[in-house]
């Protein structure tokens, strides 16, 4: 059983970026005392509704502000990055922090990235499969070469390497991740965007879908294991541990659960208002952003926003519903970095042990 966080670095209205930045890193620090146990960073470009544009970058100060967390990202973009100079940033995290990183990955959106960055929208369509087998491989193997359609390259050695082998986890929002996750043996991220239901049909299809062999149960944690399951560019294991997906939602905890469900669905929004009108597809397609009040009405209803008994019940229900044994949770709704803190304490303090002492 794992409970971690999860930080946007969500841009309200009036926030500067500094201040986002800095919210962001006390709250990371907040929940290693608040006994959490890690810390998820996501990563946005252009746009308001996520001011970290690397979430490796700050992943690595996190790092450094804290002794035990472990800090993911959640995700990093392969559809706009080489996967290859993200298996050398994976690695020093992994060799400066001792093993306390760990790398999530995902394919992004047909946003205005693609352009700006120079990888296309093919990239983003055909490409993710080709990323993320190079990206295994770079951080497994001792010397790696690109012989695919859109990476070709000499060999080259690996330097670093990481410690242990590192496992990423992938951000999973259509049949295909999943089946390609399943093939690969990789853990799966479930968004906040979906509950228990569809939460649970996803694994079930991704327990269908892994290689004969493979035990995929997502009962456990590979950060509780002794080795890595064998994946493109990993050694082979023969008892390899089971896979360990992890479910994201929105937290927060007030006195009552009217407190806390009128708390954010007056805040919640104030930022996804602009923060998803943001999003700006790279060429003529049409984007029709969510409902930020029907979205913020749909968070409050499918996770843990509500009294302390109210969020423990939720996150046991979801363990209960999906089998996933590991949550991450946004709690930088409130809007305000002092709310945020404080909601961060209440949760470690009157949910965590609650869910833990029945989990």
């Amino acid at each position: 059983m794992r409970i971690g966080v999860f930080l946007p670095a969500a841009g309200f209205p009036g926030m500067d970026p500094g201040e986002v930045l800095g919210a962001a890193v006390r709250a990371a620090v907040a929940a290693e005392r608040a006994g959490f146990d890690d810390v998820w960073i996501a990563e946005h470009h252009f746009m308001t509704y996520g001011m970290c544009p690397s979430a490796v970058t700050l992943a690595g100060y996190v790092l450094g502000r804290t002794d035990r967390v472990t800090v993911g990202t959640a995700v990093s973009v392969l559809s706009t990055c080489h996967p290859v100079a993200l298996a050398e940033q994976a690695a020093i995290l992994d060799r400066v922090s001792a093993g306390r990183f760990r790398l999530g990955v995902g394919r992004g959106g047909p946003w205005v990235d693609l352009e700006v960055f120079g990888t296309g929208l093919d990239r983003y369509e055909h490409g993710f499969e080709e990323s993320l087998d190079l990206l295994l491989a770079a951080l497994g193997r001792e010397r790696v070469s690109g012989e695919g359609e859109r990476f070709r390259f000499r060999e080259v050695t690996m330097v670093p390497r990481p410690a242990r082998p590192v496992l990423p986890v992938v951000a999973a929002t259509s049949a295909g991740t999943v089946r390609l996750a399943a093939a690969r043996g990789l853990p799966m991220l479930l968004g906040m965007h979906i509950g228990d239901a569809d939460k649970a049909a996803m694994v079930r299809a991704y327990a269908a879908a892994a290689s004969p062999g493979r035990h995929a149960s997502g009962t456990a944690d590979p950060l509780d294991a002794d080795g890595p399951p064998a994946v493109a560019g990993h050694p082979a294991q023969t008892d390899a541990p089971a896979v360990g997906h992890m479910a994201a939602g929105v937290a927060y905890v007030a006195d009552t659960t009217r407190e806390a469900v009128g708390a954010l669905r007056e805040s919640l929004p104030r930022w996804l208002g602009p923060g998803l009108a943001g999003y700006r597809p790279v060429d003529g397609r049409a984007y029709v952003p969510k409902d930020p009040v029907e979205y913020a009405r749909l968070l409050c209803r499918l996770h843990p926003v509500g009294s302390p008994e109210h969020c423990a019940d939720t996150m046991l229900a979801t363990i209960e519903r999906t089998g996933v044994r590991h949550l991450v949770l946004l709690v930088e709704g409130a809007g305000d970095p002092a709310l945020t803190c404080r909601n961060i304490a209440r949760l470690g303090a009157e949910v965590l042990p609650r869910v833990r002492a029945h989990a």
